[in-house]
């Protein structure tokens, strides 16, 4: 029956579910004994990574052209056809394999206690019901990144995306970066009440998928949902007092030397190189970082830096580059954002993001290409279910390769060059990378915090006023070094 599977995810894509079907009832009728297990994990890890690139592929193209029809209308009827016997099926081989736990260890089969705990969970989670408000849910993120995608405002004469702005938050003159911050405030403002549309259409239906699993609300359901078995929620509280008591203060301290540097009497939103949280503009004669021109020179810059954290690594990059396995520049259209997913039959990652030309485009490469290297090292575990790793540790591996690649960022002690930057920049990259590092915490808070509340009080929640209510308090605790009056 495998004989037949194809090898290539692309050709997939448009499957209807009866293409998919025999090959989940094909495993779904066989034995697993000591003897089958491992060729019955095999195949169905040769089926599931099929199915999970098709979706893949049919999610990023998507978020590549948000204003694609057809684009929208292949992943939503994956989402619509696919996705819901899918779930069905895939839960049952899971529970198959549950029950035949001790035909899997007799079978001397490895690595696999971990998964096992997962799909536990998972099976105890697991309601049919919850199968077409998940595929909603799916839609409606859709929904918004093609609002948040379609964002843009006429700038110097051109029409262009949000995410181009940035460069102008770190002009030396405050006056044109109060500009930029006011014209990108009053574009997203005008879908405020769109967004505030899609918040409450979605925050009952993740009520209910909670209220189904018998879950006491939505952030019981997300936890376990998403394994996290060593911690609890008031662990993740007590970080968010933590990071009030040490990193506020800290970051406070690093607004308040930017504030004297830039010699003004308050810091403004404008005055920040996001224009929300992060580290303030540069001051006046001091240039604003410009690690490279066009996407092709970040590519090189990129193969260049990691070549000399590790031969492997700059291999596997150009690699990615070589197959065209990167969507760098922003557009107008693309989703928003930056991230690093997998293609599973290809076994290879894919990196997408929104670049403009600034430093925070190398950090967020490093970023996702540590995501990359992590993927490249799992493909070769055999078994689809020892590949998943929990969203806590996927950021182990990005966030140890932005800190490992930093001191290539200019000249090193052997005098080679990455060519981003002198060595003068590169030290003062790696300072603004350490100091965003600092003030990157109280904003998690703010984000953590602000979820906590909303799942644990949906009905106050469901009003977009409280929500701005309670935002705006954990702002001013978190955030207290700058000024948003007015």
């Amino acid at each position: 029956m495998f004989d037949t599977l194809p090898t290539d995810a692309r050709t997939v894509m448009d499957w209807g579910w009866e293409q998919f079907k025999p090959f989940y009832d094909d495993l779904l009728a066989r034995e697993i004994t000591a003897v089958s297990a491992a060729t019955w994990l095999a195949d169905w890890t040769r089926l599931d990574n099929l199915v999970s690139e098709a979706y893949t592929r049919l999610h990023l193209s998507h978020d590549q052209d948000t204003t694609n029809k057809e684009a929208e209308q292949r992943y939503f009827a994956f989402l619509e056809t696919i996705v819901p016997p899918l779930q069905t099926a895939d839960q049952a081989l899971k529970d198959k394999l549950l029950q035949s736990r001790q035909a899997v260890e007799d079978g001397s089969i490895s690595g696999m206690a971990i998964p096992l705990q997962r799909m536990r969970a998972e099976a105890d989670l697991f309601r049919e019901e919850n199968i077409p408000l998940s595929i909603e849910l799916n839609k409606m993120s859709a929904r918004y990144q093609k609002i948040v995608g379609s964002q843009t405002v006429m700038w110097e004469g051109e029409e262009r995306p949000l995410p181009q702005l940035r460069p102008y938050f770190n002009d030396p003159d405050r006056a044109v970066r109060e500009q930029t911050w006011r014209a990108a405030q009053e574009r997203r403002l005008i879908d405020r009440a769109a967004l505030n549309d899609l918040w409450q259409e979605m925050l009952p239906i993740r009520c209910q998928v909670a209220a189904n699993a018998d879950c006491s609300d939505y952030r019981d359901y997300s936890w376990r949902a998403y394994h996290r078995f060593d911690y609890t929620p008031k662990d993740a509280q007590t970080f968010q007092e933590a990071i009030a008591a040490v990193c506020v203060p800290a970051a406070t301290r690093i607004y308040e030397r930017h504030r004297q540097r830039l010699g003004l009497t308050t810091l403004r939103p404008w005055d920040l190189n996001d224009g929300e949280w992060s580290r303030p503009a540069d001051p006046p004669g001091l240039s604003p970082l410009r690690p490279y021109r066009d996407a092709a020179e970040f590519l090189n810059k990129s193969v260049a830096l990691f070549q000399q954290v590790d031969e492997r690594l700059g291999n596997a990059f150009q690699t990615m580059v070589n197959e065209h396995l990167l969507d760098v520049e922003n557009r107008a259209g693309k989703a928003p954002g930056g991230y690093c997913t997998y293609f599973a039959t290809a076994k290879r990652p894919f990196i997408f993001m929104n670049a403009v030309g600034l430093h925070d485009d190398v950090q967020t490469m490093m970023h996702e290409a540590g995501h990359a290297f992590h993927a490249f090292a799992h493909a070769n575990l055999p078994y689809h279910p020892q590949q998943y790793v929990p969203m806590e540790f996927n950021e182990v591996a990005s966030m140890s390769m932005e800190l490992l690649a930093a001191p290539y960022l200019g000249a090193n002690g052997n005098g080679h060059e990455t060519s981003f930057y002198t060595s003068a920049e590169a030290a003062r990259a790696r300072i603004e990378h350490l100091e965003q590092a600092i003030l990157f915490w109280p904003y998690m808070a703010v984000v953590d915090a602000f979820q906590h509340w909303v799942y644990t009080h949906p009905q106050i929640a469901s009003d977009p006023a409280a929500c701005d209510a309670t935002w705006l308090a954990l702002w001013q605790r978190y955030l207290p070094g700058v000024d948003w009056s007015g």
